[in-house]
């Protein structure tokens, strides 16, 4: 019964290899990928050069290690040299603009941003409140507010930093939030 399955034993090789794939499109880590490759060149190479099934086991497993431990760390440096960090969510907030649509009491209010989210606001320290309509730049996100200066104040500043010379948070002890 053994030297059967034996000799069926090159689609086991193939199937290995398409499920190693499959997962490696999920992750995308080049792991799996890696282990497909070392499936197809060890296990199916050898197999197809009428090699007995442990040599077979045993080509696969050193070829995926190789490819592991040598070229999967080349890929990932590759990939992550050219890539660009991203700022997204709240980080991406900083520098975007924005328009004050309540009027601020005692340095609180509310503008409309030019991504379309409306967002409570303080003003920052030493800055001026807009008055309704007026634009403004968000300095910094405090939770769920968001630190705003006029948009004239932040291009007279040069890299959008308080023209006054402060940091343009305000500090925590004035805020009556907390």
């Amino acid at each position: 019964m053994l030297p059967d399955l034996v000799q069926y034993l090159w689609i086991a090789w193939l199937v290995l290899a398409l499920v190693f794939v499959i997962v490696e499109l999920v992750t995308l880590e080049f792991t799996f990928l890696m282990l497909a490759a070392g499936t197809l060149i060890g296990g199916l190479g050898t197999n197809l050069l009428s090699a007995p099934w442990w040599l077979q086991v045993a080509a696969a497993a050193a070829v995926s290690a190789l490819l592991l431990f040598t070229i999967r760390p080349l890929l990932l440096r590759a990939l992550h040299r050219s890539s660009v960090a991203v700022r997204t969510n709240v980080d991406a907030l900083a520098g975007i603009g924005g328009r004050a649509v309540a009027p601020f009491v005692d340095g609180a209010g509310s503008v409309k941003l030019d991504n379309g989210e409306t967002w409570t606001a303080r003003v920052a320290a030493g800055a001026s409140s807009p008055v309704v309509g007026a634009p403004v730049v968000v300095l910094a996100v405090r939770g769920a507010t968001v630190v705003v200066e006029l948009a004239d104040a932040a291009r007279a500043a040069p890299g959008g930093a308080s023209p006054h010379g402060e940091s343009p948070l305000p500090d925590d002890k004035d805020s009556p939030h907390g």
